[in-house]
């Protein structure tokens, strides 16, 4: 498998123009080739000196926890300045104009988890959409999508109107099967951007992957993208655990295992596990456990909880299970558990959870006293219409 960072040295046309131009770099550490050498050097090994650096939500290097504004900096190596792209408000989630005067090309290097929450997407997307409007063409290098992009596997409807945020900017499933680079030509070409090799937004397509591998198969280590996404089997569960960030409960931010172990102080692991496993979902065990995270919420209590083992990912769905997780911690102690309703994702006026979801139905439904299978087929299915949306990304960058 070669992925677009991969493939640039052999497109010697692609590397003179950027060797020639005023380029503008948007990464971060998983933005590495199969040698596990970082972007910057792999383009100054090429000719190409960015003139900028930008980096997305936890930093260039990747340091900053969740929802932390990030400072900017300065490159070390190069002198080039380092801005920040995620700060304490929603408009410095873009490239101002100011930071892309002088460029010609913005050049785009990300990896993403394949769930819609996660931020660097729509870090991508809003970033080439500035640089369009500063007149910049722009090159994405794709990378594969590693829990798999079929479409079989996508789950979590679209967001409703009203609940489109940095956890979700377009319409589109949770897990949604797509590269970040299929995403963001998909909705260049809605914006009426030409899309295509020499256009105003190209992508450099992977290429020797297939589509429905998980990263468990690639040739290559799984390298971080981001500080709670330390493993393979983190993405697996993520579009699933991200949900818990609506609620009081630990999402095993400061454990060794965020997003598969979860919990609070005050819940029965071992009858959640049993209740869990009741609602009939395939493709995993949850083990009871106790377990203390170090940071975040319930930093240095004891939280009863579980572990979700993924046990068969072409059987395991992420969404439907965790929003059986909530629901049944929520009947479980419905005098402890709490929805969060502090600002997230810089929306103080609707629920994070509903954020996540793209919708109140599950919330309300959860608080009604619905089964978890009631609200899984509420807004667990993706609409038909997908599959044409799909289909048409994919082909934009084959």
């Amino acid at each position: 498998m070669r992925v677009g960072l991969d493939r640039l040295p052999s497109l010697p046309s692609l590397v003179r123009s950027l060797a020639q131009q005023r380029v503008a770099l948007l990464a971060h550490p998983a933005s590495v080739n199969h040698d596990l050498v970082h972007i910057h050097r792999v383009l100054l090994s090429l000719g190409v000196r960015p003139r900028t650096i930008f980096g997305p939500e936890h930093g260039y290097g990747g340091e900053a926890q969740d929802m932390i504004g990030v400072a900017h900096a300065v490159d070390p190596e190069t002198g080039a300045p380092v801005i920040s792209l995620y700060g304490d408000s929603f408009d410095k989630l873009s490239p101002s104009a100011e930071s892309l005067r002088d460029h010609d090309v913005l050049l785009v290097d990300l990896a993403d988890v394949g769930s819609r929450y996660y931020t660097f997407v729509w870090t991508a997307l809003l970033a080439v959409r500035a640089a369009v409007r500063a007149g910049m063409r722009c090159v994405v290098l794709d990378r594969p999508n590693p829990i798999g992009g079929t479409l079989a596997l996508a789950e979590g409807r679209s967001q409703r109107p009203g609940y489109l945020s940095f956890v979700g900017l377009e319409p589109i499933p949770v897990r949604h099967g797509l590269t970040l680079g299929e995403l963001v030509a998909e909705m260049g070409s809605r914006d009426g951007v030409r899309v295509g090799p020499g256009q105003q937004l190209e992508v450099v397509a992977v290429e020797g992957w297939r589509r429905d591998q998980t990263a468990a198969h690639w040739d290559r280590p799984f390298v971080p993208p981001s500080p709670n996404m330390p493993t393979a089997d983190t993405a697996l569960v993520y579009p699933g655990g991200c949900l818990l960030e609506g609620t009081n409960l630990s999402e095993g931010r400061g454990t060794t295992r965020p997003f598969e172990l979860l919990g609070a102080p005050w819940l029965d692991g071992a009858a959640w596990a049993r209740e869990l496993g009741a609602v009939g979902l395939r493709g995993f065990v949850a083990r009871p456990l106790t377990f203390q995270p170090m940071f975040h919420k319930h930093a240095g209590q004891i939280c009863g909880g579980i572990q979700i083992h993924v046990t068969d990912p072409a059987a395991f769905r992420p969404f439907a299970t965790y929003l059986a997780v909530i629901a049944l911690a929520h009947r479980q102690r419905p005098d402890q558990f709490r929805f969060r309703t502090e600002r997230y994702e810089f929306v103080d006026d609707i629920p994070a959870i509903d954020l996540l979801v793209g919708g109140s139905e599950a919330r309300e439904a959860m608080v009604a006293g619905a089964s978890p299978r009631e609200i899984i087929e509420a807004v667990g299915p993706v609409e038909r219409e997908y599959a044409e949306v799909h289909e048409r990304a994919v082909r934009r960058v084959a």
